[in-house]
C-alpha cells in the first residue's frame, strides 16, 4: 500500500487526468490508493508516473523548504476549492496559512507605464495594511509593483506558471525568495516546469480562485489580464479596474471591463466598500456539479469520468464564427456546466475559440 501522499501525487501527475476526472476518481473510490489500482483499467491512454519519480519530485520540493496541498486535504485554499477546475494539487513554499486568508489580486500589463506601477504598488500595500493578502502571478510590470506593495505592509502571494522551482522571469527570482520567504509562493506544474503560453491562462485562473476581488491596473485588448478578469466574473468574484488615459492602449482593456460594470477604483476604499465576504455564484459556478459520486444503484460508471472523448469535437461544431451564449452552447450539449467550462478553457489555449464579454463564445479566425 503506497503511503496517501505519494498515491494522490501519482494520481495528479498523471497524463490525461484533468482537475474533473482527478475529482470524480477520487469521489468514486474509497482511497486515493483504490483510484491507482483503477485507472490502468479506465483508459489505456492515462500513464501514470512511476512511484519513483513521485518520490524524486516529493523530496525535491521538501528540499526546497515546500509541501504539496492536494485538493482533498483540509489545508487546501477553501476559495479556490469551489472552482470546478481547481487544480489537484498544488505546490507552496512559505507561510500556506496566507492561502486561506482574505485575498484581493492585483494584476496588470507588464509593459506597465510608471504612473500603473506606482498605483499597483501604492494599492497592495494600502490594502495590505488592512489585513488583506495580495495576490498577484509575478509578470513584469503591475505584478511586480503590486508583490513589491505588499511587501512593505503585510502579506503576498505568488502563483507562478511553471514549476516552483522556475523563477518567471528570471529577473525576478529574488523578488520571489522575497516572497517565499515572507509570503508564499504557489504553483500547479511540476517541479522543473518551464513556463508555456498555455500554462498563463491556468495561472490566472488560480490568482482568481484565491481571490475575493480582481483589481486590474492596465490592461491591453485580448491582453492575459482580461482573461483573469473573464475568470473571476465566472467564478463570482468582484472586479474592480483602475481608469486610465483613452489615448493608452494599455488601459483600453481595463477602461472597458468599467464601462461593462467593473467597480471604478481609485483607492483602497474603493475596493474595500464593494468587496464581499464570499463569492458570488458565477454563470457555470455550480458547486453542486463539480463531483458525481457512484450511480443509482450504488455501481461506479468509470467510462463516465471527464469530459467525453467526443466532447471537444461536439462543441466546436456548436460553435461558429458569430459569437453565441455560452448558455446555449451548455442547452445543446451533453455535458455538465463543469465540463463545458474544462473543455472552453482548453479550446481557448489552443487559440481555436475566443470567449468574449456577455458570456459568449465563437471560433477564432486563426482556429
Amino acid at each position: 500500500m503506497l503511503p496517501v501522499t505519494l498515491a494522490r501525487l501519482r494520481l495528479a501527475r498523471t497524463d490525461g487526468i484533468g482537475p474533473l476526472t482527478f475529482r470524480r476518481l477520487l469521489a468514486r473510490h474509497p482511497s486515493p490508493q483504490a483510484a491507482i489500482d483503477a485507472v490502468p483499467g479506465l483508459n489505456p491512454r492515462w500513464q501514470l508516473p512511476s512511484e519513483t519519480e513521485a518520490k524524486r519530485e516529493m523530496a525535491a520540493l521538501a528540499k526546497l523548504g515546500g509541501r504539496f496541498v492536494f485538493l482533498d486535504d483540509p489545508h487546501y485554499p477553501p476559495l479556490l476549492a469551489l472552482l470546478p477546475d481547481a487544480p489537484p494539487v498544488l505546490a507552496v513554499m512559505g507561510d500556506a496559512s496566507l492561502l486561506a486568508a482574505p485575498a484581493v489580486a492585483v494584476v496588470g500589463a507588464r509593459n506597465a507605464s510608471s504612473a500603473g506601477r506606482r498605483i499597483a504598488e501604492e494599492l497592495a500595500e494600502a490594502l495590505a495594511g488592512k489585513g488583506l493578502t495580495i495576490v498577484s502571478g509575478l509578470a513584469r510590470g503591475i505584478d511586480t509593483a503590486a508583490h513589491e506593495g505588499a511587501l512593505r505592509a503585510g502579506g503576498t502571494v505568488a502563483v507562478l506558471p511553471g514549476g516552483i522551482d522556475v523563477a518567471y522571469p528570471p529577473e525576478n527570482a529574488k523578488l520571489l525568495a522575497r516572497i517565499a520567504e515572507r509570503g508564499a509562493v504557489v504553483a500547479e506544474s511540476p517541479l522543473g516546469t518551464a513556463p508555456q503560453n498555455r500554462h498563463f491562462p491556468r495561472r490566472n485562473r488560480i490568482v482568481s480562485g484565491l481571490s475575493l476581488g480582481i483589481v486590474v491596473v492596465e490592461a491591453a485588448h485580448r491582453s492575459g489580464t482580461l482573461i483573469t478578469a473573464r475568470l473571476g466574473l465566472e467564478h463570482g468574484r468582484e472586479v474592480f479596474a483602475v481608469p486610465g488615459s483613452p489615448l493608452d492602449p494599455r488601459c483600453r482593456g481595463s477602461n472597458d471591463l468599467i464601462r461593462q460594470g467593473a467597480h471604478l477604483v481609485e483607492t483602497a476604499e474603493d475596493v474595500l466598500d464593494h468587496l464581499p465576504e464570499q463569492p458570488r455564484q458565477g454563470p457555470l459556478f455550480d458547486p453542486a456539479r463539480m463531483t458525481d459520486g457512484p450511480a443509482e444503484g450504488g455501481e461506479d460508471e468509470p467510462d463516465g469520468l471527464g469530459p467525453p472523448p467526443e466532447g471537444t469535437a461536439q462543441i466546436l461544431d456548436l460553435i461558429g464564427m458569430s459569437p453565441v451564449s455560452v448558455d446555449e452552447v451548455l442547452r445543446r450539449c451533453h455535458l455538465t456546466p463543469p465540463e463545458l467550462q474544462a473543455i472552453l478553457t482548453e479550446l481557448e489555449l489552443d487559440g481555436r475559440v475566443e470567449l468574449l464579454p456577455g458570456h459568449r463564445v465563437m471560433r477564432s479566425p486563426n482556429g
